[in-house]
């Protein structure tokens, strides 16, 4: 998939782990793990506002775009 997500990225600068980001924005582990490795097919924009609030960060901290050339 050409978009990549960077979100383990941003938890590193950040220090905090999965439990504390999934509890502090409302989503489940399960919901966020399937986000930060990749698989997720769609992300709302409520969630991603909540990461990005909780990160403080912006959402090109997080996604970012690889043309398959």
């Amino acid at each position: 998939m050409p978009i990549i997500i960077n979100l383990d990225v941003m938890m590193a600068k950040r220090k905090m782990s999965l439990n504390e980001l999934s509890e502090k924005v409302g989503i489940t582990l399960s919901n966020l793990s399937i986000l930060k490795t990749g698989k997720a097919k769609a992300i709302r924009f409520s969630t991603l506002e909540s990461i990005c609030e909780v990160l403080d960060c912006q959402p090109g901290d997080l996604l970012e775009f690889h043309n398959k050339e």
